[in-house]
């Protein structure tokens, strides 16, 4: 296992100016946030211009790129649209896993079945697997719901967020038996009563966590996922926490 950091950590810098920051800060490994909602590389620009966000992605020469976590703002054809040049785009830089979220709490479970099928169609034919982002709100804060989507749809697995397990309903159900289906890992540190608090405040055991992925089999990246709060120095909290997790490898 290794440590990345998201470019998500800093949606109000540019894409060259976050890979500088982190390049700064020591990451050798970046998952990068296709983001609709911020201008670094929205899908929607894959779309209209594919060579230069693949020019500027290819721009990253001094970092490994461990995964795409993709936030399309769209419905319908234009998402599938928009899914599958990312897929191309994958392909082009040799990303092997993407992150997706899954539908919100109340969506028909067919309904999520056949969204999820579609996907898969589209990411298998480039040697591309899909890890449903574990979250708060979404079907995949349940582990046996999760746990059913794998098995129903063969190429889907789980990007597995501890703290989204730590904060839901189903806080009493262990995602342990998700181990095996874990394709991409995001941390930051939580309590069971908020989302995120300061590295080493929260309730999260990475000692743990590191030794039930290794025991798993997972090799794969350990990425810091922290969102922008108002009195974090973003900068200091990703340089404390690599620092823990590389202690911890």
């Amino acid at each position: 296992m290794y440590v990345a950091a998201s470019t998500g950590c800093f949606p109000e810098l540019s894409f060259s100016d976050v890979i500088e920051v982190l390049g700064d800060l020591e990451f050798s490994s970046v998952e990068i946030e296709l983001n609709d909602r911020t201008e670094q590389i929205p899908p929607k620009r894959i779309v209209e211009d594919f060579d230069e966000m693949l020019r500027q992605v290819r721009d990253t020469h001094r970092f490994d790129i461990c995964s795409f976590n993709v936030k399309i703002d769209a419905t319908g054809d234009t998402y599938y649209e928009r899914f599958e040049k990312i897929c191309d785009l994958a392909k082009a830089t040799k990303v092997v896993t993407l992150t997706v979220p899954s539908g919100e709490h109340g969506t028909p479970f067919n309904q999520e079945v056949e969204h999820l099928q579609k996907l898969a169609a589209i990411a298998y034919g480039r040697g591309i697997r899909i890890g449903m982002k574990s979250h708060v709100g979404c079907l995949s804060d349940d582990p046996d719901t999760v746990r059913n989507l794998c098995d129903y749809v063969p190429g889907i697995g789980l990007t597995l967020d501890p703290s989204h397990y730590l904060c839901s309903n189903n806080k009493n159900k262990s995602y342990d038996k998700l181990l095996k289906y874990v394709y991409h890992v995001h941390l930051r540190d939580s309590k069971k009563d908020r989302i995120q608090v300061r590295v080493g405040q929260g309730e999260i055991d990475y000692n743990k966590l590191i030794t039930q992925l290794q025991n798993s089999g997972y090799r794969q990246a350990l990425s810091i996922e922290m969102n922008p709060e108002a009195g974090l120095d973003m900068r200091q909290e990703l340089r404390t926490f690599r620092l823990l997790l590389d202690s911890l490898l």
